[in-house]
């Protein structure tokens, strides 16, 4: 019940609450088209993020900011330890030749070094590139060429590799060095001879307007974009976060703050979430894989208290409580405590929010009952210290946040691009409202324009696309971002996303089809891995669908059927379409008769990184994904 009390008690405290109020603007009709927070951190008017490990140093030495595993345990790193790691790798990219305003990639996954790479390449007064470490040689030619860097630090051997074979044919080929041969070391020894004065004098040559790093889109629509954004728009970013959450987490729950961080640092949500953390003296630790069975035996040893991931981590969670469950004979008693939860959440949440009575004691005493079954073996899966959770990249099931709500963990949702520098709206803490992503972030503004694309502005909000001024004012006009995305706003002002803009599908009857509700809803059922909803210009709806490979292999273990079962086989098996046709009815109950799903095809194989149909945020490359599967497509109409 933690997380319900902390709610009731917060409640009480009108001050916090008033922290996430906004400004309402309607249309003729009445109809809500603008919703406006005011900034709670003022915009800085000198100094940059590069600034935050040394002004930590200096006001509170010895506290931990960091936690980094070695060993088999995770030590502390004090911030007056991280500030002078930050100055010896910094001082070493100094003597390598860096200049200010020069630009380094970083390839790697999320690990402690990247963080101390990313603040010393600040200090230096040089501009971060991040590269995601499953990128192809094609691709990083692209951003290393595009943006101009002249140094280049990989993670491992692989990373190397890939770098050296797509720079090879520039007359002057980055210069490269490897986290796991000893980059960092490498450097400092480098730098040694540099004065710490030298450091001081870069870093304090930046301004709130010094461009911070060009964070390049990942390619869903055509090739990345790289985004301009200075060290404002990050400060507007974690600041107001902060702002809004940090108190309100600290004043209602009495934890010291702590979160494991497992978003790739080369998406803007890890790193704004990493500058936020440190702006805070949050306590952090690194993992470098959002892969379920690789993060579980993190969490349990880090025990964050607060997380914020994507929706397919939470929906893998779940899916693997009811695999655990459907071993040990107990599946449908899963099923029911998930019905359970759904009905006790939303009665709860309506209580707070003053629309209804809340649970009776029917209700309660089910929920009792699976709290002991099954949803504390979730909070210990998780930790057993999480309270909050933060899921944006896409929108989560709203059953499911109701699900994690029961047991005890209150996921808020949030929405934003790599233009926006992360989040642009955040669910409140004080404001629950699950199916939503919340309100603008303190300091910007949400409109909703004619055709019903979502529109931002504010300081969060980018600058320009590097080298690419026709895409610049293509989404640009007068400080408003379009965001191509389709939204509402409700009465309160919070944002619900509704679909692509460019994703829509029109049927050969003139239906317009937003595919996202129906994928979003596909994949949060077992055993549905990814999927395709495809329809334009068709005469009606189908969907491709891959299966989930642990859901395959729990399928098979449930029906005593061989391990080594080929795959083609259980596609075919009419007990799997059975199952798979249960995800489709469900998906289709959010939508009409018209937009539902007629037809489906499994398909052999994921949809990965690896095989270029997933970004690296785990988002489907609809084009890549359509001209791979263009002959199960006509077979579907066929």
């Amino acid at each position: 019940m933690g997380v319900r009390k902390d709610l009731k008690r917060a409640k009480r405290r009108t001050g916090l609450a008033r922290r996430s109020r906004v400004e309402i603007t309607r249309d003729e009709h009445g109809v809500v088209r603008e919703a406006r927070a005011a900034a709670l951190a003022p915009r800085p008017t000198t100094g940059s993020t590069a600034d935050i490990p040394f002004a930590n140093a200096a006001e509170a030495p010895d506290a931990v900011v960091l936690r980094r595993e070695r060993q088999g345990g995770w030590q502390p790193v004090t911030a007056a330890v991280f500030a002078q790691e930050v100055t010896a790798v910094a001082k070493g990219l100094i003597a390598a030749g860096l200049a200010p305003g020069e630009r380094v990639a970083v390839m790697s996954r999320t690990r402690y070094e990247w963080t101390v790479l990313d603040f010393a390449v600040w200090s230096a007064g040089g501009q971060t590139v991040p590269v995601y470490a499953t990128s192809s040689a094609e691709q990083v030619e692209w951003i290393v060429r595009d943006s101009g860097a002249r140094y280049v630090v990989t993670e491992t051997p692989g990373n190397t590799a890939t770098v050296t074979a797509a720079t090879a044919a520039r007359p002057s080929p980055p210069r490269v060095w490897e986290l796991d041969a000893g980059a960092l070391a490498e450097l400092t020894a480098l730098g040694r001879d540099v004065p710490d004065e030298e450091v001081t004098r870069r870093r304090g040559a930046l301004t709130p307007d010094t461009t911070a790093t060009l964070c390049y889109t990942s390619g869903t629509t055509g090739r990345p974009k790289g985004c301009v954004l200075t060290h404002a728009n990050l400060h507007a970013e974690a600041a107001n976060t902060v702002e809004l959450l940090h108190p309100v987490f600290k004043e209602v729950t009495g934890q010291a703050a702590s979160t494991l961080l497992f978003l790739p640092l080369a998406h803007i949500l890890g790193r704004t979430l990493q500058i936020s953390c440190l702006m805070a003296r949050i306590e952090i630790g690194h993992c470098p894989s959002i892969k379920p069975d690789e993060l579980r035996p993190a969490l349990k040893a880090f025990r964050p208290t607060f997380l914020v991931g994507v929706p397919y981590l939470f929906e893998k969670i779940h899916d693997t409580g009811r695999a655990t469950a459907e071993k040990i004979g107990r599946g449908s008693s899963f099923d029911r405590a998930h019905r359970v939860a759904v009905r006790f959440g939303e009665a709860h949440l309506d209580r707070f929010l003053g629309r209804g009575r809340g649970p009776g004691p029917g209700l309660y005493a089910a929920w009792a009952l699976y709290d002991l079954l099954v949803y504390r073996r979730v909070r210990k899966e998780l930790g057993g210290r999480l309270r909050y959770a933060i899921s944006g990249g896409s929108p989560l099931e709203r059953d499911l946040n109701l699900f994690f709500y029961a047991a005890g963990i209150m996921v808020y949702e949030g929405y934003g691009l790599t233009e926006t520098s992360a989040a642009a709206t955040i669910v409140p803490p004080l404001g629950p409202r699950p199916g939503t992503v919340g309100l603008p972030v303190p300091g910007t503004a949400v409109r909703i324009a004619a055709d019903g694309e979502v529109q931002i502005k504010g300081g969060i909000v980018f600058g320009s696309y590097w080298n690419n001024p026709a895409a610049t004012d293509e989404v640009l006009d007068d400080g408003w971002f379009s965001t191509g995305d389709l939204g509402s706003l409700d009465e309160d002002g919070y944002l619900t996303i509704t679909g692509r803009k460019k994703d829509i599908l029109v049927t050969a009857g003139g239906k317009n089809v937003s595919p996202a509700v129906l994928e979003d809803r596909l994949r949060s059922r077992p055993p549905v891995g990814q999927c395709l909803v495809v329809g334009d210009n068709r005469p009606f709806v189908a969907a491709l669908i891959t299966l989930d490979p642990e859901a395959v292999a729990h399928w098979l273990s449930v029906r005593r059927m061989p391990a080594d079962t080929p795959l083609s086989d259980v596609v075919r098996d009419p007990r799997m379409r059975a199952d798979v046709q249960r995800a489709v009815d469900y998906a289709n109950q959010a939508v009409s008769r018209a937009e539902s799903i007629r037809a489906f095809t499994l398909v052999e194989g994921e949809f990965t990184e690896d095989n270029g149909l997933l970004t690296p945020s785990l988002k489907v490359k609809r084009r890549a994904a359509q001209e791979a599967y263009a002959k199960e497509i006509e077979a579907l109409y066929s």
